[in-house]
């Protein structure tokens, strides 16, 4: 960049991550704070100096120094989310504010120069606003380049005009920001940024490289790159302020219409969809309510609304809207409604073929389901989402039309060549299953024999793409029918005895006739089992075990047994 950096006025916020844990998760900035990251400390609070913490100590040094120590994890979106209100502080006063980082933002100082009555005035005026609009503490630094406004906000200067040079000269060589520089810098004698700037540019380059020619340029006063300004985020939110408090569904949904109407209309004029909205009432006794809801795919302007809906409905009469406790009923009426565009993209047309056939039936197909939930309510039509887990009812999620398909429980991820391997039973052939006898289990110890089985239950190992193998898990087919609740069986073998299984899953005798619920014997004429689960047992609380079994019978039927705390239950039927 050619000609004189531009003045620059940088607002910065000291100890940063610690107060953006503070404002986000409630930790007291006023005690002994630590912010870590990789076991080191990057931040601390003022308490905290004072005890001897300094940036860079490890988590064992610093707890030494300070035994009371809060630790805190390091968390660049925590700083990002709780910078936002300052940024929007300053951008109040100033326009064109550019985020260095989290803590610290840039703004010519030309025009807040100018319209606040200089550049101190603006500064005083600008620390003021922050300071009452986010009860911030913050220092602002004035000077040429982004840089040189950076270094002088630690101690608050005013920068003259085309005083950055000698102002920088002065300054240790680890004011860079680059620690293995500034060491190699300082074993070669060269302890200052005026004798940095003082060597040469081509040996510089030619000895540190691209990066040494960068930082050789900051320590001369030059910045290498203009102000990037960002663009203030557009404000989005519709409110309906009702001068009749709201306390019935008829009159809540004609209101939810027209503010859904708005808010499509408002995205609509920036191009936007919405993915995600949220929605916020006040009662007329103060009370706040607030929902999110979630959608999988764009939604329009009568989806808003049916959301909206069911939304004020399940308020209105205590009502969640799924299945579970009614929550209590507002204790007023609602006067105020907010809805938030939480989740935003770019509205992409779809290009429509020759004869406009592509997407017409998925379209089509949308809103006849919609229509029906508009009708009946959210839960009305719901899809299956497939996920992780043991047994098939584990794996399956129902989630209503329209809402984000995530699965309770992440699936398995695929092992590079070839299928998933984990411990589990063979898939039921076609016909009678021909081994009349337990199965070892894949990778452990005899089913019939002693000791745990390998993995079975235990912590997933994550090494496969930090998704979990669920090992044990039913491999394919899967059966047709998961009964929503197990039915109770008994098994017995061919002298009419009871078929229980040990401790150490060693089999009684092996199963000849089941008896489901009231019903009459059938002739057990294949098996195979059985595959222990032992989920959890890490926590007695969520604990579970079980021992799984198939099974054919003599009309061709196969089911899918399990015993659990010595009862017999048919969990699933294949087709």
């Amino acid at each position: 960049m050619t000609g004189a950096p531009a003045r620059t006025l940088l607002l910065w916020c000291p100890d940063w991550p610690v107060l953006a844990a503070e404002i986000v998760d409630g930790v007291p900035a006023t005690g002994p704070v630590a912010v870590l990251h990789a076991n080191r400390v990057v931040a601390c609070s003022e308490r905290a100096r004072a005890e001897g913490v300094r940036r860079g100590l490890r988590k064992r040094e610093a707890q030494g120094r300070c035994p009371q120590l809060t630790v805190v994890d390091y968390d660049p979106g925590r700083d990002a989310r709780a910078f936002e209100p300052v940024v929007a502080a300053v951008e109040e006063l100033v326009a064109g504010v550019e985020v260095v980082r989290p803590g610290a933002c840039a703004v010519a100082a030309r025009g807040p120069s100018r319209y606040l009555g200089g550049e101190e005035a603006a500064a005083e005026r600008i620390i003021e606003h922050v300071a009452q609009s986010c009860l911030v503490e913050s220092q602002v630094g004035i000077a040429d380049g982004v840089f040189a406004a950076g270094l002088a906000a630690r101690s608050g200067r005013v920068v003259p005009p085309g005083g950055t040079p000698e102002f920088l000269a002065g300054l240790p060589v680890e004011a860079l920001g680059r620690s293995a520089l500034a060491d190699l810098l300082r074993r070669l004698g060269v302890r200052s940024l005026g004798d940095f700037a003082a060597l040469p540019a081509g040996d510089v380059l030619a000895r540190f490289g691209f990066d040494g020619a960068l930082a050789h340029r900051l320590a001369a006063g030059r910045d290498h790159r203009p102000l990037a300004v960002r663009q203030p985020p557009a404000d989005l939110t519709v409110t309906a302020e009702q001068d009749e408090p709201i306390d019935r569904v008829d009159v809540a949904a004609f209101v939810a219409r027209a503010l859904a109407e708005q808010l499509h209309e408002r995205l609509a004029g920036h191009g936007l969809a919405c993915t995600r909205l949220g929605i916020e009432a006040v009662t007329e006794h103060g009370q706040e309510l607030h929902r999110v809801w979630r959608h999988d795919g764009l939604l329009t302007a009568a989806a808003i609304a049916d959301r909206v809906r069911w939304q004020l409905d399940g308020w209105l009469s205590g009502s969640s809207g799924r299945t579970g406790a009614r929550p209590a009923r507002p204790t007023a009426g609602i006067i105020r409604l907010r809805l938030i565009p939480d989740g935003v993209i770019a509205q992409a047309g779809l290009q429509a073929g020759l004869w406009g056939e592509t997407g017409e039936e998925r379209e089509r197909a949308h809103r006849a389901l919609s229509r029906v939930q508009g009708i009946l309510g959210p839960e009305a039509v719901v899809t299956a989402v497939l996920g992780g887990g043991r047994s098939p009812a584990d794996q399956v999620r129902l989630v209503p039309w329209g809402d984000e398909r995530l699965p309770a429980r992440p699936g398995p991820a695929p092992l590079p060549g070839g299928p998933i391997a984990r411990p589990g039973p063979a898939p039921l052939p076609g016909g009678p299953i021909a081994r009349p006898g337990p199965a070892p289990l894949s990778g452990g110890p005899s089913a019939g024999g002693g000791g745990r089985p390998v993995s079975a239950g235990r912590p997933a190992d994550h090494s496969a793409g930090g998704v979990p193998p669920w090992p044990g898990r039913l491999p394919a087919p899967a059966p047709a029918v998961v009964l929503p609740s197990p039915l109770a069986a008994t098994v017995h073998d061919a002298a009419g005895e009871a078929v229980v299984i040990s401790a150490r899953l060693a089999v009684s005798a092996p199963p000849a006739r089941l008896v489901v619920g009231t019903g009459r014997p059938a002739e057990i004429v294949g098996w195979v089992g059985p595959w222990p689960v032992d989920e959890r047992w890490w926590a007695p609380a969520e604990a579970r075990r079980r021992a799984r079994f198939q099974v054919c019978l003599a009309d061709g039927t196969a089911l899918l047994l399990a015993v659990e705390a010595g009862q017999w239950l048919v969990e699933a039927i294949y087709d």
